[in-house]
Formats: C-alpha cells, structure tokens, sequence
C-alpha cells in the first residue's frame, strides 16, 4: 500500500507553547483513520498544516509523493470545524460555486447526498440549524472525487439519530482508494467505522494503531482505550 501522508520530525511553536513536538507518522490509502486527542492535543494544527492554512513549522510533510501546495491542495478535500458558507447563500448557489472552483465536484452525487439528509436545493444557509450546516458542508466536500478526505469534527452538531445516516453517507460516497482523516471527540459514536486510530497528545504521537487490533489487544472499545489513556 502506498503511502499518501507522510509527516517527518514536524514541530510547530505558537510563541514558546510547542502544538506539535517531533511528530512523525505514515498514513497509507485505503483508510478511514481516526485522529484523536483531547483539546490543545495539537490535531487542528496538524490539520491546518496538511492543508497549507499554516506554514512556519520545521521538518517534513509529504502529500502523494509531493511537498504542500498546488498538487496537494487539489487532491484534498478538507472539512473545518466552523461553517464557512456565506449565510445569504443557497444550496444551489453552493453547488454551483463548487463546481466552478473544483474540477473533481460531482453535482449529481451532491444532489443525491442532499437528498438523502432531507436538505432542499432552494434553502438559504440562513434558514439552516447547525446541524443541517453541518450535513450541508459534508454533502459538499464528500461530492468531490478527492484523494484525501480531512474531515474536523464534522458532526458535533448533529443529532443522535442522524449520526448512523452521516456515516454510512460517508462509506457510501469515498473511494476505497482514498484516505479519510476524520477527527472527532465523538469516538463512540464513530469508532465503527475506522480502520485505525491515531491518538496524540501535547503535540506528541502517543499510539498509531488498527482499531480491530487495539480492540483485540486491550479488549476495550477504542472509546474505551482513549478514556484510559488520556484520564477521561
């Protein structure tokens, strides 16, 4: 399996607070991998740098085979934590955004998703809660046909009873080929659908693992194993 991450002794300071200490670690294709830690861990920085929002760090980061930027930024697709869509906007207007800024933006299976999470094209993001935000923002960076999916805290919003419905969208809609890096703090909730987990702490790689494997090994549930590990 070829390696689509990798990151080599990065280490990013904000002033004299270290957010990332010497990380190091390879992620290969074909993955949903779970990106867990508790807050100030040091995986938003991680994030923003994957995809080029932060720069000033040392050591060395690979995407496909290539250094960050144009390349790198094409191929992932990248899910923030914060709504970033005009609340004037509608859904149509979205896609149609999409399409013109993302030559890889499938509209038909944007409409289909958004059908799907009950989500009508004509609707203004102003008239949106935030989890429907929140599935709408989803449908969007899971219609592209990226090799890399980054996905932060994509469904903090969401009720209990849609939380199913998101995940098998997601497994319905990324190509086996692909790498998904999902971080949440909804591990039990999630945790079925990784193929490994990445726990860090205090911008330090504490346990890089297959989730079925840390299971066998601990017999614990990796929300489980988290909740020992970081004293939750």
């Amino acid at each position: 399996m070829s390696k689509l991450i990798t990151i080599n002794n990065v280490t990013k300071k904000y002033g004299k607070t270290i957010a990332l200490n010497d990380f190091t670690i390879s992620i290969e294709k074909g993955k949903i991998v779970g990106l867990l830690g508790p807050n100030g861990s040091g995986k938003t920085t991680l994030i923003k740098i994957l995809n080029g929002l932060l720069k000033d760090y040392s050591g060395e980061i690979l995407i496909d085979d290539k250094k960050i930027g144009k390349h790198t930024k094409e191929i992932i697709s990248y899910l923030p934590d914060t709504n970033y869509i005009p609340s004037w906007m509608k859904v149509n207007n979205i896609i149609n955004l999409f399409e013109d800024m993302y030559k890889d933006f499938d509209v038909k299976k944007c409409y289909t998703i958004l059908e799907r999470l009950a989500i009508v094209p004509t609707m203004k993001v102003s008239e949106m809660s935030k989890g429907t935000k929140e599935k709408l923002q989803l449908a969007l960076v899971m219609s592209r046909k990226a090799k890399i999916y980054i996905l932060d805290e994509p469904i903090g919003g969401v009720d209990p009873a849609a939380r199913d419905m998101i995940m098998q969208i997601i497994l319905d809609n990324y190509d086996p080929e692909s790498l998904i890096l999902f971080s949440t703090h909804l591990i039990g909730d999630i945790e079925k659908i990784f193929d490994e987990v990445i726990f860090i702490k205090d911008g330090e790689l504490i346990l890089y693992q297959e989730s079925e494997k840390l299971r066998q090994d601990r017999h614990k549930s990796v929300d489980e194993v988290f909740r020992e590990v970081f004293k939750c």
